[in-house]
């Protein structure tokens, strides 16, 4: 969420409820794109959870939710807070829809400046007429109990939206909603030309999304025997792998590789020669750059004394202060079209 706070978001939410107009949440109830919040005081024991964001998800384990590790095949209640990218959130409506089958109810949110007018829209198209109420600059809205007007072929055909896709001529799979997911990002297209062929043994991509810069260096850098992608979106996996694995049989390479979910910010489980990264500098709309800073400081703490941390980042972005305090040495690659890729070696405690 961006300028609306997703505690915001989540009154909307639950708005139906706490003024009667829909029954209060029964067990067995889904909670598609959960975020932890005050509703869970009174209604975690109704909802199975479904989050595909590490850091999401692990706020909500805090919390003591239940997440489902396999989405639940019917409900009689499915809350959704749609995600930003348009074919990603058709996706999750469709799931929703199909879990909700045979009665059940839909019930959605989003921030007004965030998609809820088309978001609205788009759940009507699958579903028939909803009724919608605003609050907080944001737009909740719901369906009838699901029937016969649900469109099955077009909620067959949003559903194969969040399947994986060849993007860039075919020569990449991503999936939308992921970073840059229909495009070869330029800043880490700018780090892949500044690798050195020396990088190794030992080297985790950091925010590695569908894989490009990984299999960068799985190319580029011949001494790479242990390659680790980590990403906060688990729904990266599958491009990541599938195009780690072909970048691995056209280079006829053998490298142990691995994908780990896992929030970045909290540290690294592993141990490396060498990271690279392109951080991610938002989470809604406004630049965090914390989000960065926490990204190098994860990287200092998990890199063997000779370790070497490659970084890009727009060139607007106050990583130096940081970089400097954790590191020995500094050094600018390049710095083209916004960009800067930075050189740190000798990462400090």
């Amino acid at each position: 969420m961006s300028a609306v706070a997703v505690d915001d978001v989540l009154d909307a939410l639950f708005l139906p409820f706490m003024q009667g107009a829909l029954a209060p949440p029964a067990g067995g109830s889904v909670f598609l794109r959960a975020r932890a919040g005050a509703w869970l005081a009174q209604w975690r024991d109704a909802f199975a959870c479904v989050q595909t964001f590490k850091p999401f998800a692990g706020a909500l384990e805090r919390a003591g939710a239940r997440l489902a590790e396999v989405t639940p095949s019917r409900a009689p209640l499915v809350l959704v807070l749609p995600p930003r990218q348009r074919d990603e959130a058709r996706a999750v409506f469709a799931q929703a829809v199909r879990i909700a089958a045979h009665g059940g109810i839909v019930v959605a949110c989003q921030p007004n400046n965030e998609g809820a007018r088309s978001g609205m829209a788009d759940l009507e198209r699958l579903a028939g007429a909803v009724q919608g109420a605003s609050r907080r600059k944001c737009r909740v809205y719901r369906t009838a109990p699901l029937d016969a007007r649900v469109d099955v072929a077009l909620a067959t055909e949003w559903a194969g939206l969040d399947a994986m896709r060849p993007i860039a001529g075919g020569a990449w799979s991503s999936r939308p909603g992921l970073f840059a997911w229909d495009r070869i990002d330029p800043a880490s297209a700018l780090l892949a030309e500044h690798l050195p062929p020396t990088l190794g043994p030992r080297v985790a991509d950091l925010g590695a999304g569908y894989g490009y810069l990984a299999c960068e260096v799985a190319r580029r850098c011949a001494g790479v025997e242990v390659l680790d992608l980590y990403d906060a979106e688990a729904r990266a996996r599958e491009p990541a792998e599938a195009n780690l694995h072909a970048t691995l049989a056209a280079a006829r390479r053998a490298i142990a590789t691995a994908f780990l979910w896992h929030d970045v910010t909290r540290g690294l489980p592993r141990r490396y020669d060498a990271i690279v990264s392109n951080p991610p500098f938002h989470q809604g709309r406004a630049d965090e750059p914390a989000l960065g800073r926490a990204f190098i400081e994860a990287a200092a703490d998990a890199l063997e004394p000779h370790g070497v941390l490659l970084l890009v980042a727009n060139r607007h972005l106050p990583y130096e202060a940081t970089l400097g305090a954790r590191f020995g040495a500094l050094r600018t690659l390049a710095e083209r079209d916004g960009y800067k890729v930075i050189e740190a070696k000798g990462p400090r405690p």
